[in-house]
Protein backbone atom coordinates (compact mmCIF):
# COMPACT_ATOMS: atom_id res chain seq x y z
CA UNK A 1 0.00 0.00 0.00
CA UNK A 2 1.01 2.90 -0.65
CA UNK A 3 0.09 7.12 0.45
CA UNK A 4 -0.63 9.09 -2.89
CA UNK A 5 -1.54 12.43 -3.09
CA UNK A 6 -3.68 13.59 -6.53
CA UNK A 7 -3.27 17.37 -7.28
CA UNK A 8 -6.69 18.12 -10.10
CA UNK A 9 -6.31 20.20 -12.94
CA UNK A 10 -7.21 23.48 -13.89
CA UNK A 11 -10.88 22.41 -14.28
CA UNK A 12 -10.75 22.00 -10.58
CA UNK A 13 -11.28 18.54 -8.29
CA UNK A 14 -13.50 17.10 -10.48
CA UNK A 15 -15.28 13.13 -11.44
CA UNK A 16 -11.59 12.77 -13.13
CA UNK A 17 -9.47 13.25 -10.61
CA UNK A 18 -11.86 11.56 -7.98
CA UNK A 19 -12.30 8.53 -10.10
CA UNK A 20 -8.30 8.09 -10.98
CA UNK A 21 -8.52 8.32 -6.43
CA UNK A 22 -10.73 5.71 -6.86
CA UNK A 23 -8.88 3.28 -9.00
CA UNK A 24 -5.81 3.92 -6.75
CA UNK A 25 -8.19 3.31 -3.85
CA UNK A 26 -9.67 0.31 -5.04
CA UNK A 27 -6.03 -1.32 -5.53
CA UNK A 28 -5.90 -0.53 -1.33
CA UNK A 29 -3.62 2.34 -2.04
CA UNK A 30 -4.63 5.36 0.67
CA UNK A 31 -5.05 8.47 -1.48
CA UNK A 32 -5.49 12.56 -0.40
CA UNK A 33 -7.19 14.30 -3.33
CA UNK A 34 -6.97 18.31 -2.09
CA UNK A 35 -9.58 20.89 -3.40
CA UNK A 36 -6.72 23.93 -4.47
CA UNK A 37 -9.65 26.12 -5.97
CA UNK A 38 -12.04 25.72 -2.42
CA UNK A 39 -14.86 23.69 -4.07
CA UNK A 40 -15.05 25.87 -7.32
CA UNK A 41 -14.40 23.89 -10.77
CA UNK A 42 -15.08 25.04 -14.85
CA UNK A 43 -16.04 23.50 -18.17
CA UNK A 44 -13.82 24.70 -20.24
CA UNK A 45 -9.99 25.26 -20.14
CA UNK A 46 -10.15 28.77 -20.80
CA UNK A 47 -12.39 29.15 -17.96
CA UNK A 48 -10.66 27.04 -15.53
CA UNK A 49 -6.84 29.25 -16.32
CA UNK A 50 -9.34 32.74 -15.75
CA UNK A 51 -10.21 30.35 -12.33
CA UNK A 52 -6.52 29.77 -12.14
CA UNK A 53 -5.66 33.39 -12.33
CA UNK A 54 -8.32 34.39 -10.00
CA UNK A 55 -7.22 32.54 -6.77
CA UNK A 56 -3.59 33.09 -7.44
CA UNK A 57 -0.80 30.17 -7.97
CA UNK A 58 0.64 31.43 -4.85
CA UNK A 59 -2.63 29.92 -2.95
CA UNK A 60 -2.58 27.13 -5.26
CA UNK A 61 0.91 26.04 -4.06
CA UNK A 62 0.40 26.99 -0.44
CA UNK A 63 -3.15 24.99 -0.33
CA UNK A 64 -1.08 22.04 -2.02
CA UNK A 65 1.29 22.39 1.07
CA UNK A 66 -0.63 22.76 3.63
CA UNK A 67 -2.53 19.32 1.95
CA UNK A 68 0.74 17.55 2.33
CA UNK A 69 1.90 18.95 5.46
CA UNK A 70 0.92 15.58 7.43
CA UNK A 71 1.12 13.03 4.95
CA UNK A 72 4.24 10.86 5.41
CA UNK A 73 7.28 11.41 3.81
CA UNK A 74 7.35 8.94 0.71
CA UNK A 75 3.99 9.65 -0.11
CA UNK A 76 3.70 9.99 -4.09
CA UNK A 77 3.01 13.03 -5.42
CA UNK A 78 1.07 12.93 -8.46
CA UNK A 79 -0.48 15.69 -11.20
CA UNK A 80 -3.48 15.72 -13.21
CA UNK A 81 -2.49 18.42 -16.12
CA UNK A 82 -2.14 21.49 -14.10
CA UNK A 83 -1.56 19.44 -11.08
CA UNK A 84 2.36 18.30 -13.09
CA UNK A 85 2.57 22.05 -11.98
CA UNK A 86 1.49 21.97 -8.35
CA UNK A 87 4.13 18.66 -8.05
CA UNK A 88 6.76 20.65 -9.22
CA UNK A 89 6.15 23.30 -6.70
CA UNK A 90 5.64 20.82 -3.83
CA UNK A 91 8.41 18.13 -4.82
CA UNK A 92 11.13 20.87 -3.08
CA UNK A 93 9.92 20.51 0.11
CA UNK A 94 9.22 16.60 0.31
CA UNK A 95 12.64 15.42 -0.13
CA UNK A 96 11.39 11.83 0.56
CA UNK A 97 8.74 11.29 -2.33
CA UNK A 98 8.69 7.85 -2.95
CA UNK A 99 7.84 8.83 -6.48
CA UNK A 100 6.13 11.43 -9.23
CA UNK A 101 2.86 10.48 -11.49
CA UNK A 102 2.78 12.98 -14.10
CA UNK A 103 -0.67 12.81 -16.21
CA UNK A 104 -1.71 14.98 -19.30
CA UNK A 105 1.42 17.39 -18.54
CA UNK A 106 5.03 17.64 -17.31
CA UNK A 107 6.16 20.42 -14.99
CA UNK A 108 9.86 20.91 -14.69
CA UNK A 109 11.97 18.81 -12.59
CA UNK A 110 13.27 21.14 -9.55
CA UNK A 111 16.99 21.53 -9.46
CA UNK A 112 18.44 19.10 -7.27
CA UNK A 113 16.16 16.10 -7.65
CA UNK A 114 16.85 12.86 -5.69
CA UNK A 115 18.87 10.58 -8.24
CA UNK A 116 16.98 7.90 -8.73
CA UNK A 117 13.54 9.27 -7.90
CA UNK A 118 10.58 7.39 -9.67
CA UNK A 119 9.07 9.54 -11.95
CA UNK A 120 6.30 8.47 -14.80
CA UNK A 121 4.64 10.78 -16.97
CA UNK A 122 1.49 9.72 -19.28
CA UNK A 123 0.60 12.08 -22.22
CA UNK A 124 -1.21 12.29 -25.19
CA UNK A 125 0.93 12.16 -28.61
CA UNK A 126 0.36 14.60 -30.38
CA UNK A 127 -0.83 17.07 -27.03
CA UNK A 128 -1.19 20.63 -27.87
CA UNK A 129 -0.72 21.23 -23.61
CA UNK A 130 2.07 18.98 -23.58
CA UNK A 131 4.00 18.94 -27.58
CA UNK A 132 5.97 16.19 -28.21
CA UNK A 133 9.44 18.20 -28.15
CA UNK A 134 8.34 19.65 -24.56
CA UNK A 135 8.13 16.02 -23.93
CA UNK A 136 11.51 14.67 -24.89
CA UNK A 137 13.51 17.73 -23.54
CA UNK A 138 11.73 16.83 -20.24
CA UNK A 139 12.86 13.55 -20.85
CA UNK A 140 16.45 14.18 -21.62
CA UNK A 141 16.26 16.57 -18.39
CA UNK A 142 15.31 13.94 -16.07
CA UNK A 143 17.55 11.44 -17.52
CA UNK A 144 20.55 14.26 -16.69
CA UNK A 145 18.78 14.86 -13.12
CA UNK A 146 19.38 11.39 -12.66
CA UNK A 147 15.36 10.22 -11.92
CA UNK A 148 14.41 6.97 -12.97
CA UNK A 149 11.98 8.69 -15.45
CA UNK A 150 9.45 6.88 -17.87
CA UNK A 151 7.32 8.26 -20.51
CA UNK A 152 4.39 6.96 -21.78
CA UNK A 153 2.77 8.49 -25.03
CA UNK A 154 -0.53 7.92 -26.53
CA UNK A 155 -0.99 8.46 -30.31
CA UNK A 156 -4.25 9.67 -31.06
CA UNK A 157 -5.51 10.15 -28.02
CA UNK A 158 -6.63 13.73 -26.97
CA UNK A 159 -5.07 16.19 -24.18
CA UNK A 160 -7.42 14.72 -21.20
CA UNK A 161 -8.11 11.08 -22.62
CA UNK A 162 -8.62 10.05 -18.78
CA UNK A 163 -11.64 11.92 -18.37
CA UNK A 164 -14.96 9.35 -19.32
CA UNK A 165 -17.04 12.82 -19.01
CA UNK A 166 -14.63 14.87 -21.34
CA UNK A 167 -14.48 15.36 -25.29
CA UNK A 168 -10.76 14.21 -25.22
CA UNK A 169 -11.68 10.91 -23.66
CA UNK A 170 -10.30 7.56 -24.70
CA UNK A 171 -11.36 4.36 -23.00
CA UNK A 172 -8.82 2.43 -23.87
CA UNK A 173 -5.89 4.47 -23.27
CA UNK A 174 -7.34 5.37 -20.29
CA UNK A 175 -7.52 1.91 -18.67
CA UNK A 176 -3.80 1.10 -20.17
CA UNK A 177 -2.98 4.11 -17.75
CA UNK A 178 -4.34 3.22 -15.02
CA UNK A 179 -2.79 -0.22 -15.74
CA UNK A 180 0.90 1.60 -15.42
CA UNK A 181 0.33 3.66 -12.62
CA UNK A 182 -0.95 0.75 -10.38
CA UNK A 183 1.77 -1.11 -11.86
CA UNK A 184 4.36 1.90 -10.81
CA UNK A 185 2.55 2.11 -7.31
CA UNK A 186 3.35 -1.36 -6.69
CA UNK A 187 6.99 -1.04 -7.24
CA UNK A 188 6.33 2.60 -4.81
CA UNK A 189 5.41 0.49 -1.92
CA UNK A 190 7.61 0.74 0.74
CA UNK A 191 9.71 -2.64 1.15
CA UNK A 192 9.14 -3.31 -2.31
CA UNK A 193 11.92 -5.01 -4.59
Amino acid sequence: MTDVVVFHSVLGLRPAELGFAGLLRAAGHRVTTPDLFDGRTASSLDEGFALKDTIGWETITRRALDAVRELPAETVLAGVSMGAGVVEAVLPHRPGTAGVLLLHAVGALPAGIRAGLPVQVHVADPDPIAPPAQVAAWREAAVAAGAGARVFTYPGAGHFYTDADGPDHDAAAAALTGERVLEFLRRSSPGSA
